[in-house]
């Protein structure tokens, strides 16, 4: 399987394959609004901004299993966001990234690289980098700002461009 033959649906209730994003470079991250880490959000904004152009983007996907802190609709998700920090990289409806329920994304993006907990998700604001060619090179912790995955992704961007 290929991560982009994976369905996702989108904030506003669109279901499409991650075919659309072949080819760039991707920061996956579990969000949640009422989190510790929510002001990340600033930081994942600011990291698609810088490098968008250059075949970037971060692709968002509420979770309210961690300390039930996604607990709203993907209407006032998507409000708060854009409101809040001004959120311009791709959104998606809520999912589960762990359980009986998780969402073949993350199944994949954890057989790819584990973490502390082995194949779970410890938090909101776990990050995955993926390469232009859809492989999974790097998994970041909720604690790492998004300003610091940086070098990481310009070297990501330089392979293959």
């Amino acid at each position: 399987m290929s991560i982009y033959e994976t369905h996702v649906t989108t904030i506003d209730g669109r279901r499409e394959k991650l075919e659309a994003y072949r080819g760039q470079v991707l920061l996956i991250v579990n969000v949640a609004s009422k989190c510790g880490f929510t002001p990340q959000y600033a930081g994942l904004e600011a990291l698609y901004r810088r490098y968008v152009d250059d075949g970037f983007s971060v692709l968002g996907f509420p979770c309210n299993q961690f300390g039930h802190q996604e607990p709203g609709e993907e209407a006032d998700i998507q409000r708060f966001c854009s409101t809040s920090y001004g959120v311009h990289f791709p959104l998606f409806a809520k999912i589960e990234v762990n359980g009986p329920n998780e969402h073949p994304l993350y199944r994949y993006l954890k057989s790819r690289r584990g973490g502390l907990l082995g194949k779970r998700i410890k938090w909101n604001f776990t990050k995955f980098l993926v390469d232009r060619q859809g492989e999974v090179r790097d998994r970041h912790a909720p604690t790492v700002k998004p300003e610091h995955i940086a070098k990481e992704v310009e070297k990501l961007l330089a392979e293959n461009a």
